[in-house]
């Protein structure tokens, strides 16, 4: 059963362990911009079924689902697509993280400040922003379908839909925060896993994944996943939905993961 509620402004949708401790493992995620594109969604389609033994927590990501501005998010990306959009949800996501996870913490009776992270696309450049600068105690990351190379993804997606992005100083100054190949070393130790779809746009998300494997000395993993593309929920992508194929299998591998990571 998902619990849905606000720790310190933040939405977040929570699973429980089966039997909880104050010495329980957590994993806090951030959603996609594509589907799941809510906290719910994400919680629904990725659940980490055979994590049972520890809690789960959903956030929402700034300027999506219950806090989208007007026009939604689509209004943004008619904008400037990095200082509008992308930018301000991904380093609002890590600003807000810290007291949202004591929020958590005391709300949930969690006896420690361990937490593994997990993000999606554009969640997946929150997780590795907050892995790189906000100094928590993380024992292992998954990144899923993820945006790891800013620059490389606005680029790619600029051919792919036949438009051009312009890269102003500030833009270029955000893409150099956010190039985690680049800043391989400032992830630090934590185990990582990267799950790719094989159908995705590789330029964008599968070579500079593999870039980050390459970069980093802690153990990474990369695994792509034949007949996969970027989303992990059928659209809407909004509400709790049945399962997808590919997410169950995104769900179990990640899963593995975290179990072999979090006692």
């Amino acid at each position: 059963m998902i619990v849905t509620g606000v720790a310190a402004g933040v939405p977040f949708a929570a699973l429980s362990p089966a039997e909880p401790r104050p010495d329980s493992p957590v994993v806090v995620a951030w959603h996609l911009l594509d589907a799941p594109r809510t906290e719910t969604a994400f919680a629904a389609a990725v659940p980490l079924r055979d994590l049972g033994h520890a809690w789960r927590f959903y956030l929402g990501l700034p300027l999506s689902g219950a806090r989208a501005p007007e026009g939604g998010l689509e209004a943004l990306m008619r904008g400037d697509v990095v200082l509008d959009a992308h930018w301000p949800i991904v380093s609002g996501a890590a600003a807000e993280f810290p007291a949202a996870w004591a929020d958590l913490r005391e709300r949930f009776g969690i006896g420690h400040d361990r937490v593994a992270l997990m993000g999606g696309s554009v969640g997946a450049a929150a997780a590795q922003l907050v892995l790189a600068e906000g100094g928590f105690d993380v024992p292992a990351i998954a990144l899923l379908s993820p945006v790891t190379r800013l620059r490389a993804v606005i680029d790619e997606l600029s051919v792919h839909y036949g438009m051009t992005y312009d890269w102003s100083p500030p833009a270029s100054e955000v893409a150099s925060r956010l190039d985690f190949p680049a800043r391989a070393d400032d992830l630090g130790s934590a185990p990582m896993l990267i799950v790719v779809g094989g159908d995705d746009l590789a330029g964008a998300f599968r070579t500079p994944a593999e870039a980050l494997v390459a970069m980093r000395t802690a153990p990474t993993e990369l695994v792509v996943l034949a007949g996969m593309g970027h989303a992990l929920a059928d659209e809407p992508g909004l509400e709790p939905a049945p399962q997808t194929d590919q997410a169950r299998r995104v769900d179990a591998l990640v899963s593995a993961f975290f179990a072999g990571h979090l006692p």
